[in-house]
């Protein structure tokens, strides 16, 4: 099992950065692929992006293709994701997730996942 933290969201304008970061703990954080997913007021959460257990692949969403970027440091236990030009649609509660297997390719399939944070927040205004 993995203890996921996230941190880093605020309010931000629109075109503007924020970085979000995802603490964990447990001795197998470094074998699970991992994900981050977002859920704006009244809809169900969605996928953004995932990345493999050694970083080496990514997926995103169409969506955030191109403006988020999704890392990782196994050595700190440590996920990120990089959020450029963003817009007002991209206001949600930021998830961060750790699939239920290990050794897994980077996936958008939300039942993949089984251990997850409690969310940051990210405003975006117009």
């Amino acid at each position: 099992q993995v203890q996921l933290a996230e941190s880093g969201g605020g309010l931000v304008q629109a075109g503007g950065s924020l970085r979000l970061s995802c603490a964990a703990s447990g001795p197998t954080f470094s074998s699970h692929a991992m994900g981050w997913f977002r859920q704006a007021d009244g809809k169900e959460r969605e996928f953004v992006a995932a990345i493999s257990w050694a970083g080496g692949s990514t997926l995103y969403a169409d969506s955030v293709n191109d403006r988020f970027t999704i890392s990782r440091d196994n050595a700190r236990n440590m996920m990120y994701l990089q959020m450029n030009s963003l817009k007002p649609e991209d206001a949600a509660v930021y998830y961060c997730a750790a699939s239920k297997n290990r050794w897994y390719s980077p996936v958008a399939d939300i039942t993949e996942f089984g251990s997850w944070g409690q969310g940051t927040q990210v405003a975006v205004s117009s």
